[in-house]
């Protein structure tokens, strides 16, 4: 296991833990993680797609997915009382990389490769 701390630089944020609780897949990446420290919480479990969904199914949360929940909350402190440039510039770069995530899946299903392991 091993545990991330790039998220602390507040109370909030210094409370929490996110520990990885997986070995890195096929792909070099991880899939299962926990974030602990939320008050009268047991904890969050985050596992993210493993594998090729034709062959695993649907068995995770997608990179994606977790940029529009954030794109969204962004979104709806720019509609409200805490607009700032922060928050814009945030949004603007999580949707850069939502763009950009885009792109990669529209390459690789041209390329007939999407939902595979090939590169």
């Amino acid at each position: 296991m091993r545990v991330i701390e790039d998220h602390k630089i507040n109370p909030a944020n210094d409370t929490l833990t996110i520990t990885v609780l997986d070995e890195p897949g096929a792909g070099g990446a991880n899939h299962q993680y926990l974030v602990t420290g939320i008050k009268d919480h047991p904890g969050v479990h985050i596992n993210f797609q493993n594998g090729p969904i034709p062959e695993n199914g649907v068995n995770g949360l997608t990179q994606e997915v977790l940029l529009a929940i954030v794109a969204d909350r962004l979104r709806s402190f720019q509609a409200g009382s805490f607009s700032c440039k922060a928050n814009a510039c945030a949004l603007t770069h999580i949707e850069e990389a939502q763009h950009w995530l885009q792109q990669r899946t529209i390459e690789r299903m041209r390329r007939g490769v999407e939902g595979t392991h090939q590169i």
